[in-house]
C-alpha cells in the first residue's frame, strides 16, 4: 500500500512533522524526517488495525457489513 505524506519543518516546535491527508490526517511528529515518517507509519498501522471483538460494543439495532476497498 502506498500512502502519501507531507513532512514539515516545524520552527516553533524546532521538529518535523508528518501528516496523511488521506487517512483522516493522521499525523506524528520527530526530531528528524525520519523518526517523523517512522513515528507516522507507526500511527497508521494504530489506527487500520482493527477493533478487537471484546471492546467492540453492539445494539441490538445495528448492522454490520464489510466493504471491499
Amino acid at each position: 500500500m502506498i500512502i502519501r505524506a507531507v513532512i514539515e519543518w516545524d520552527e516553533s516546535a524546532q521538529s518535523y512533522s508528518a501528516t496523511c491527508p488521506e487517512l483522516n490526517f493522521v499525523s506524528s511528529c520527530g526530531d528528524t524526517k525520519e523518526k517523523a515518517i517512522a513515528n507516522l507509519q507507526d500511527a497508521i498501522k494504530l489506527m487500520l488495525e482493527p477493533i478487537p471483538d471484546n471492546l467492540y460494543c453492539s445494539n441490538s439495532t445495528s448492522e454490520e457489513v464489510e466493504l471491499v476497498l
